[in-house]
């Protein structure tokens, strides 16, 4: 596939696929290179600095391929190099997920919330300031480390063990959930499953909104009305997750 003209989507594996899912509903004329760094996963658990490398090589990948957009799927990522990234190619059109925490301030403020994230997002200054500014006072915090880890790995009965073992005390407790990492809304229904019926928040879909009005106002919307393509890359050259990529994708991408 050309490159040129291409949106890059990058994730520290498949869980972006949440991501670029919105991203198709309203932008289905684009073409998409995805990148899932299994082979740096997980994000959430690494020093500042490495995640900073990583993403850099990641963004200088997509830049030589000329993308014209950049979206960085991955929370951990947005939260800990998003800024330093803009910075220092302030050319380059970044758009980078955001936790949706902020939606629950707008839309449901009176309910009792859990957030779910990675550790690296939780501790992150980013999300600090955002929780301090929105936080409605009925909020837990689980950094829900691992989670990420086997969500990308599969194993259903890893998951449903996992999520009993930590979600199981939230139940009838919380109203409202936000899924903080990429890989959750693929574990949406298992979550439900334990915890009952929640309203979730995730932030994909302002994302989304967001880069069609970025390309829009730049005048970088692809004209052709053909369906845009997808080439996925795995840094661990891993055909298991191409595979579920776009069993995953598939569903939406009609």
């Amino acid at each position: 596939m050309n490159s040129n003209n291409s949106i890059g989507i990058f994730d520290s594996g498949i869980g972006g696929a949440t991501v670029l899912k919105e991203i198709l509903k309203i932008l289905p004329h684009e073409n998409y290179i995805y990148y899932s760094d299994s082979k740096n996963n997980p994000y959430g658990d690494k020093a500042d600095e490495e995640i900073f490398k990583i993403c850099d090589n990641i963004i200088k990948r997509f830049i030589e391929q000329k993308c014209k957009a950049i979206v960085i799927a991955c929370n951990t990522a947005s939260a800990k190099a998003a800024k330093l990234l803009r910075e220092k190619y302030a050319q380059q059109i970044i758009i980078a997920i955001e936790p949706a925490y902020k939606m629950v301030h707008d839309f449901a403020y009176e309910k009792t919330t859990l957030v779910m994230a990675t550790k690296g997002t939780i501790e992150s200054e980013k999300f600090h300031k955002l929780y301090e500014k929105y936080d409605n006072h009925k909020t837990y915090l689980l950094a829900c480390k691992g989670l990420a880890d086997i969500v990308e790995e599969g194993n259903e009965e890893k998951i449903e063990k996992y999520l009993k073992e930590n979600l199981s005390e939230y139940k009838g407790k919380v109203e409202n959930i936000v899924l903080g990492c990429t890989h959750y809304p693929l574990i949406q229904n298992q979550i439900k499953n334990i915890i009952g019926e929640v309203k979730f928040f995730n932030g994909a879909p302002n994302l989304a909104k967001h880069l069609k009005e970025v390309l829009e106002e730049r005048s970088l919307l692809n004209k052709e009305k053909d369906i845009g393509k997808i080439y996925f890359i795995d840094s661990s050259n891993s055909e298991l997750k191409e595979k579920r990529f776009f069993e995953f994708i598939n569903k939406y991408k009609k």
